[in-house]
Order: C-alpha cells, then sequence, then structure tokens
C-alpha cells in the first residue's frame, strides 16, 4: 500500500500539514527501545550503584521531559497538550539488556507516535550518559512504535519486535 506523503507543499518543500479540519479523538502510541550493556552495569543499575545517581529514575524523567519538547526537535511535529505520559523499564538479564517501554497519549487531532519514540529514544540516551563512565560499549538499539490507536488511519499493532 503506497501513502501519499503529506509534509510537501505544492512546490516540494517541507511543511506542517494543516490539522486544522481534522477530528478531535483520543490516541495512544507506544513505543519501544532497547539498550543493551555488560552484566556489571545492568547489575550496577539495579542495586543503585552508579555513581551518578538513581539511572532508572533520571531516565523516566527524562523520557517524559522528551515525549513534552518532541516538536521543539522534531521540526515538522506540531504541539500537543500530552495527556499522559509512562515509561517503563524491564530488565532482560539473561540478553544483558534493559527493554524501554514509552506511552502516550493525548486527545486531540494528530497522533503521538513521535512523542513516544521520542520518549523511549532520550529515556535510552540518558541511561547511557548515566552509565558510560563504566561502559561506553553499550548499544541503542530497536526504536519502533509498537501500537498505535485513534485517528483517521485507524489502530496499528506492530507484530514481533
Amino acid at each position: 500500500m503506497t501513502k501519499e506523503l503529506t509534509h510537501f507543499n505544492e512546490q516540494g518543500r517541507a511543511h506542517m500539514v494543516d490539522v486544522s479540519d481534522k477530528q478531535i479523538t483520543q490516541r495512544t502510541a507506544t513505543a519501544y527501545a532497547r539498550i543493551t550493556m555488560l552484566p556489571e552495569t545492568l547489575t550496577r543499575i539495579r542495586e543503585g550503584k552508579m555513581a551518578k545517581g538513581d539511572v532508572l529514575g533520571v531516565a523516566q524523567v527524562a523520557g517524559i521531559m522528551a515525549a513534552k519538547k518532541t516538536s521543539d526537535i522534531i521540526p515538522m511535529c506540531h504541539p500537543l497538550p500530552l495527556t499522559k505520559v509512562d515509561i517503563r523499564f524491564e530488565e532482560r538479564p539473561e540478553e544483558n539488556a534493559l527493554d524501554i517501554y514509552g506511552t502516550c497519549r493525548v486527545t486531540g487531532v494528530t497522533g503521538v507516535e513521535m512523542e513516544a519514540l521520542t520518549a523511549v529514544s532520550v529515556s535510552a540516551l540518558t541511561v547511557y550518559d548515566m552509565c558510560k563512565a563504566i561502559d561506553k560499549g553499550m548499544v541503542i538499539s530497536n526504536i519502533c512504535l509498537l501500537e498505535k490507536t485513534g485517528g483517521k488511519s485507524g489502530d496499528y499493532r506492530r507484530g514481533n519486535i
């Protein structure tokens, strides 16, 4: 299925899409990111033994703040009055990884996929920043949209990551 791109004007230049005629609906999006690290790094995060403090607490706040500022850093995103941002972490010790899930919600005329993606990206970057002194080899990967609801295009749910 091919869809027409809407972020270009008649001259082929980028523009912010006019959403003023779109229907107000409740919209949600959940995104995912993974950060892989040394086993000792994951242990120190779990035990609260990082020199910079509570890694997951700081990464959670950073993700929330990032979601709220998405339109400041992604040029064509509309500023949205978010009604919910939730960041969750799941340890995967068998894979030396930390999975990050971010869910955003808004009642409005445009979706929150970019806010959810920005939230998990910045959460992962914050984990990296807080742990890089002991593990510069961490890898951030698999950033993707897991699901979205609401809006004209309907619901979307990703299969396996």
